[in-house]
């Protein structure tokens, strides 16, 4: 359940000489627990859009937090405040944000003080021509912890071979994309912080033109919700599932030539060695053959639909 309190005054364009022209954005703010970081986004969030030449609307999604972070969020005005009642996950406060935006163009960062918001009014003009803009944390200054970069080294590679695209970031909380292209997938997205790991393989399997532009990444304000070795098995499994789901023949199809390889080498062994054919080789053969026709099947029903 969520209670939703309208605390939103639209942000008219301050500078007529602003540099940055768009028919209008809703930024998504997913929160829990953030009182230490969150006044200085917001402050630095407005800040960087006071000379944008752009209607724009923050939707602060409060997910079920216990300190004193609706507190700070009641005092401010200019932005709309939506209350979970209980904490659903990130990946369910940033969907809760997408229905209730107004503006065709969705932003996305956090309220950790971690990304370089002064980046969104880029980010926006370089989304009017594609489907999704990422901020890849792949910038002069980027604070990372090593920990995490080895599970997330091989997610990457695993990702990059589903999708047949380099990935500079997959996991990115900054971005921007249209509405329209990802209410498609809101059904199938996690309530998790695989969230924006899933919207990545999803928007590049089924060919949208995603663009990555640097930035930097700095050290969060407050303690990390992240739980380094469950949130990998998480996103591993969702991977695969998304996989599944978008490019079937890219899992099922290597699984056949294993059994394919497996038949082919019992077959000379039963040819050459034992003169006979056995039924270790007829189960390879039966098994290559079904999941062969299994990724066919697969494709194709992901194609129809």
């Amino acid at each position: 359940m969520s209670n939703i309190t309208d605390l939103s005054k639209e942000s008219n364009p301050v500078n007529p000489q602003a540099d940055q022209v768009c028919s209008g954005f809703s930024l998504i703010l997913p929160i829990y627990n953030e009182e230490a970081g969150l006044v200085a986004t917001l402050d630095h969030l407005q800040q960087a859009f006071h000379r944008m030449n752009c209607p724009y609307e923050i939707i602060a999604v409060n997910d079920g937090s216990t300190d004193r972070t609706s507190e700070l969020l009641q005092t401010r005005r200019e932005i709309r405040v939506i209350e979970h009642l209980i904490n659903r996950g990130y990946g369910a406060a940033l969907k809760t944000g997408i229905r209730h935006a107004k503006y065709s163009l969705i932003v996305i960062t956090d309220a950790d003080g971690t990304y370089p918001n002064e980046m969104i009014p880029r980010l926006v003009a370089l989304a009017q021509s594609v489907d999704m803009v990422v901020g890849a944390r792949i910038g002069a200054n980027v604070d990372y912890s090593p920990l995490r970069k080895i599970p997330k080294w091989f997610l990457v590679r695993f990702a990059e071979w589903i999708t047949d695209s380099r990935i500079p970031d997959l996991n990115s909380g900054l971005r921007v994309f249209h509405k329209q292209s990802m209410e498609k997938f809101l059904k199938i997205l996690p309530d998790s912080f695989s969230f924006t790991t899933t919207i990545t393989v999803a928007m590049l399997t089924n060919n949208y033109v995603v663009r990555y532009e640097p930035i930097d990444f700095y050290s969060r304000k407050g303690k990390s919700k992240i739980k380094p070795i469950r949130d990998t098995l998480r996103f591993v499994q969702l991977i695969l599932r998304t996989g599944l789901y978008f490019a079937p023949l890219k899992v099922f199809l290597p699984i056949a030539g294993v059994f394919f390889s497996g038949f082919l080498f019992t077959l000379v062994q039963d040819l050459f060695v034992r003169e006979d054919l056995t039924e270790r080789t007829l189960i390879l053969l039966i098994a290559a053959t079904q999941m062969g026709m299994f990724a066919l099947l697969a494709d194709m029903l992901d194609k129809r639909t």
